[in-house]
């Protein structure tokens, strides 16, 4: 059999694009970039600058993309450079970048953020697999109509699941009770070797200090 050579003048494949943007976003984008000096050498630069286990919070700035180093991801959309960081891209992926004047750049980000990693939790065991199923399959479309969620941080010998809670759970005065009498009751009714679950995140301040 004959083997196929490529020509080294051929098109490379695409890649993807990472994140869309919308129309809206794009003219908006556009309009801010003109007031800038330089404005035809500026691209954005979007990166996650939360902690792992917080709510994912974000950064656009202008920079110039030729600039940009050399383990960016840049991207053309309609004509725009975006930089994204490569230890982002995968959080970022699947993200659409949208504007309206009331609450002016959106970013809808289908990914949540990585749980925080906890000395002598087990993750990776089929306790772990069950709990996992169930906060996708239970917990968090339950929470998701307050704009709530839950990440599943590890359990431990002792029968103890942990969790951090984002979004709208984030700092609610209920997420105490949300987190004790919901996800206690989904977890431990489903899974027997686990009988209570513990909160990482410190409602009272809006941030996550760990456990220790």
């Amino acid at each position: 059999m004959s083997e196929t050579k490529v020509s080294p003048l051929a098109a490379a494949a695409p890649r993807d694009t990472i994140i869309s943007v919308t129309a809206s976003a794009m003219s908006k984008l556009k309009e801010l970039r003109s007031t800038e000096p330089d404005a035809e050498k500026l691209g954005l630069r979007l990166s996650i600058v939360s902690k792992p286990g917080e709510d994912f919070r974000y950064d656009l700035v202008f920079e110039e993309f030729l600039k940009s180093a050399f383990t960016d991801e840049v991207r053309t959309i309609d004509g725009f450079k975006f930089i994204m960081p490569a230890n982002d891209v995968d959080s970022l992926r699947g993200s659409e970048l949208d504007y309206n004047d009331q609450a002016g750049l959106v970013l809808r980000n289908p990914n949540r953020p990585k749980a925080p990693a906890v000395d002598g939790l087990v993750r990776d065991d089929e306790t772990s697999a069950q709990i996992e199923a169930i906060v996708s399959a239970d917990v968090n479309p339950a929470l998701a109509a307050h704009g709530g969620f839950v990440t599943f941080a590890g359990h431990d010998k002792e029968g103890t699941a942990y969790f951090t809670m984002g979004g709208g759970c984030h700092g609610c005065s209920m997420s105490k009770q949300t987190m004790l009498e919901g996800v206690q009751t989904m977890i431990t009714e489903q899974v027997k070797t686990i009988t209570r679950v513990r909160d990482l995140t410190d409602h009272a301040t809006g941030a996550n200090p760990y456990y220790r």
